[in-house]
């Protein structure tokens, strides 16, 4: 019997973690972004979840828009927000990135993945408790 996940949007998550362990078991590391990109887009498209890729996302500097677009790698099941690296490992730098993205979309859950590593897949989770609905 399957353990119950309670954590905010924990099953989809593991099914997108799931996708992203089968394409760096596939491929292994060492390729480029772009490669694992539309790997994992492929894997996603198998699984049947549901995602946005490179979705430009609108930023305002007080209440005026900017030409400038933040563009995350993938926004999956509309409420992930997901974006992807293939470098030897990650830093403060990626995490912020990602940050960013999760603050313009006001989303609470953001996957920092690195498919760069030959042995394993790196990557963390990102929880921002100020966007978690508070109807749950």
């Amino acid at each position: 019997m399957e353990k119950e996940n309670r954590e905010y949007l924990g099953v989809e998550g593991y099914a997108l973690m799931g996708a992203a362990f089968e394409v760096h078991s596939e491929l292994n590391g060492g390729l480029s972004e772009e490669i694992y990109q539309e790997s994992l887009e492929w894997e996603l498209g198998l699984r049947e979840i549901p995602f946005q890729t490179k979705e430009q996302l609108k930023v305002y500097y007080k209440g005026h828009l900017l030409n400038k677009r933040y563009i995350p790698d993938l926004h999956v099941y509309e409420e992930l927000i997901i974006e992807l690296k293939a470098v030897k490992e990650l830093n403060s730098e990626h995490e912020q990135q990602l940050l960013n993205y999760m603050h313009i979309t006001k989303k609470a859950v953001g996957y920092l993945i690195n498919f760069g590593p030959m042995k394993q897949l790196e990557w963390k989770r990102f929880i921002l408790k100020e966007y978690i609905p508070t109807s749950l």
